[in-house]
């Protein structure tokens, strides 16, 4: 790698950490404070909906606005919007009615959604035209990306959920935005060179892949990350406090720890196996197409673990201290596995687009994500509601077959049949 590229690449991982930072302890004070207020399970998953949505149109868009305009337009793009969606979010007022309060949370998740996916699409995207050939080096690039991403968004759910019980609500959300336009200042001033600065002639059209494999891989994600989100979002958060707090001032706090201690060691050690994913696969040393076989058996291997989780919910319909061990075992051993998956999934992405339109394919598989995000969203909050944590984790189970089954359709590429 040049230095030149190994510098851009430098910038662009510290700026996606300080993003998601943010962006991981955003969720947890939404849903933390207005779980507390007294939003029901459908209520709070709302919150999240247009967030999702966003997600969605955005990966379209910011796919060809990178490809016209180039990577750091987007990102600095996305962090800008963060800021002000923090700022916005400040502004929200008890004395609000219900539907105003919920309207206006919605907007501004959507504004933040906006942000992450642009923010998303550009670090991923950069790591393809980054990242070194050979030896596995774009495998372990792209999941040293992915990996501490997702561990820094674990610290982000644990400093949301400290900041929510000391500082309050106002205060977590300005100190946040203060420091995310401090990392965009400097970013501005000091962004080396190394990527590419867009094409005038990209269509908008050239957004949708005629690649089966891209088209599969998509699909396939959109269940898998669905089959993560209908737990994640609502259910089992909610669960916990039920669990745990006992409706006190000092309980809540505790409770609000105890959540955010969990939420976070579950997204770092998903992180940490993202990111020594490569190792565990023995990447290096294997071509292309074992690796395409690898992303079918690991689905198949996540789906026994909801499956398991969901008897032992049924055979204990009242909360019980072995239920909850279980639980979070099990769950922490769904993280592990998931992640498995989801760095095979990005990887796999990567090696199957071509380098001219790599922010295209890129922003459709994120399209995809958070597609299955979105689904997963509304499924949190719908099944609980409906059936309680058993319902919630059978839906799951569903969820990651079907992923399985759409990621048995994936075959190797043939000018790509040699290891990255």
């Amino acid at each position: 790698m040049r230095s030149e590229g190994l510098s851009a690449y430098i910038a662009v991982t510290a700026a996606y950490w300080a993003f998601m930072l943010t962006d991981g302890a955003l969720r947890m004070l939404v849903l933390l404070h207005f779980h507390t207020l007294g939003f029901s399970p459908v209520q709070l998953a709302y919150l999240f909906v247009l967030y999702e949505l966003a997600g969605m149109i955005t990966n379209l868009a910011a796919g060809w606005i990178a490809a016209r305009f180039g990577l750091v337009t987007t990102l600095y793009a996305g962090l800008a919007i963060q800021v002000a969606a923090l700022v916005a979010l400040a502004q929200l007022d008890p004395s609000w009615t219900l539907g105003l309060s919920v309207a206006f949370v919605m907007l501004v998740q959507g504004a933040s959604g906006v942000a992450k996916d642009l923010a998303k699409m550009s670090s991923k995207s950069a790591v393809k035209l980054l990242a070194p050939t050979g030896q596995g080096g774009l495998f372990r690039w792209v999941a040293i990306l992915t990996g501490s991403k997702n561990a820094v968004k674990g610290v982000g759910f644990l400093i949301g959920s400290v900041l929510l019980g000391t500082v309050g609500f106002v205060w977590a959300v300005l100190a946040m935005a203060a420091v995310l336009l401090l990392i965009l200042i400097m970013l501005v001033f000091a962004m080396p060179g190394g990527l590419p600065r867009g094409r005038r002639d990209a269509k908008f059209s050239e957004v949708f892949s005629k690649s089966a494999n891209v088209n599969w891989l998509s699909a396939a994600r959109v269940f898998l990350f669905g089959a993560r989100d209908v737990w994640f979002v609502v259910g089992i958060p909610v669960y916990f406090y039920a669990v745990l707090s006992d409706g006190t001032e000092e309980g809540n706090r505790a409770a609000f720890f105890l959540i955010g201690t969990f939420m976070a060691l579950w997204i770092i050690l998903y992180g940490a196996v993202q990111a020594a994913a490569p190792r565990i696969l023995n990447a290096a040393n294997r071509p292309e197409g074992d690796l395409v076989s690898a992303a079918k058996s690991w689905a198949a291997v996540l789906c026994l673990v909801p499956c398991a989780l969901t008897l032992a919910v049924l055979l204990s319909p009242e909360p019980q201290p072995w239920l909850t061990v279980t639980l979070v075992a099990g769950l922490l051993i769904f993280g592990g596995v998931f992640a498995v998956n989801s760095s095979l999934h990005s990887y796999l992405i990567l090696a199957f687009t071509k380098a001219e339109r790599v922010t295209m394919d890129v922003g459709f598989y994120y399209m995809a994500n958070a597609a299955g995000r979105l689904a997963g969203t509304v499924l949190s909050g719908v099944t609980y509601q409906v059936g309680g944590l058993a319902l919630t984790l059978g839906t799951a189970a569903a969820m990651v077959a079907i992923s399985a089954l759409a990621a048995g359709q994936l075959h190797p590429e043939p000018s790509e049949a040699t290891p990255t």
